[in-house]
């Protein structure tokens, strides 16, 4: 009897155990509950850390972050006002600001990242389909000043960098932001940012850019080099002036000195010559003796002919 007893205390002392620990659940600092009884939440959500009661058994604690959760979204292809094919890639920052209302609409995070998914991508889309690319790319125009110095320095620029912003990504950032915060309160949920992570090209007509800017490159190494081929043919010009120049100088200082050499030397032949000119007269027709007489030549010549006049006329003084 007593053993029954005894067994009965203890069971009914488990029991109530276990429903004083299902009146009671602890709440920790960065978290929010809803009490739901069958499904059906009771009350406003508990936001205070700290102990709080429930009815056991009967109602049901679900959980919620307070604290800044992160969503990262899928890239997306979306066409730019200018036609231009880009995938984006978008983050978001948000939090859960009305718990009741978040579980009424998306019942956790992973439907709230679905809703997310929406309303994010909608506004990146109606944002980026407004816009052209270049309003994606650049927040400010303070490049197109250092274009332009490259452009006059005739360094290749490609022409399409000279485009100006009117918007800029940080402020078509904020439009996207302020687009998605419209819908985002409807599920409870507060949007506190949007990042666009990456933009780029989809495959296919990042394929035509780089076949694109080849040419481009192309086109401009050839530019260099046919300037290079017109410096070179001026170098080459004005080389092969300066060049006829000094060998016409040179040529002119060697004649000039061949003059004066040929001057002073024809002078010390005639001041030698004309201490003794008898003498000159017979060394010259010597001269022409040996060059015109020979054993193959007959001259036929009078006896008084200048031509013998040495040989008629030997005397022992010459």
């Amino acid at each position: 009897m007593k053993t029954k007893k005894l067994n009965f205390i203890v069971i009914v002392s488990i029991i109530a155990v276990i429903v004083v620990i299902n009146c009671f659940y602890i709440l920790s600092e960065g978290y929010q509950v809803i009490i739901t009884q069958f499904g059906k939440p009771i009350g406003r959500p508990v936001t205070e850390a700290g102990l709080h009661l429930k009815l056991p058994f009967i109602q049901k604690v679900t959980t919620f972050e307070k604290r800044i959760l992160e969503w990262d979204g899928d890239p997306n292809q979306i066409p730019t006002k200018d036609k231009k094919y880009i995938s984006v890639d978008t983050t978001a920052r948000w939090k859960i600001k009305d718990a009741l209302k978040f579980f009424q609409s998306v019942n956790d995070e992973r439907g709230g990242h679905g809703r997310l998914d929406d309303i994010v991508d909608a506004a990146v889309r109606d944002a980026v389909t407004s816009h052209n690319l270049i309003e994606m790319v650049r927040s400010t125009n303070r490049l197109i000043t250092e274009l332009e110095r490259l452009e006059e320095e005739k360094e290749f620029v490609e022409e399409s960098a000279f485009e100006k912003v009117t918007l800029g990504r940080d402020k078509l950032r904020g439009e996207i932001l302020e687009r998605a915060k419209e819908l985002a309160p409807q599920y409870g949920i507060e949007l506190i940012d949007v990042r666009i992570k990456r933009v780029n090209y989809v495959e296919e007509v990042r394929l035509k850019v780089y076949e694109r800017m080849i040419a481009e490159r192309k086109r401009a190494a050839e530019q260099y080099r046919s300037e290079g081929r017109g410096t070179r043919a001026e170098i080459e010009g004005q080389t092969e002036k300066e060049l006829k120049g000094i060998l016409s100088q040179a040529y002119k200082t060697s004649q000039e000195i061949k003059g004066e050499a040929d001057a002073k030397s024809t002078k010390i032949y005639a001041d030698a010559y004309n201490k003794d000119p008898d003498f000159f007269t017979f060394r010259k027709t010597l001269e022409t003796y040996k060059s015109t007489v020979d054993t193959d030549t007959t001259l036929i010549l009078t006896t008084d002919s200048d031509y013998f006049k040495y040989l008629k006329d030997i005397s022992p003084n010459r």
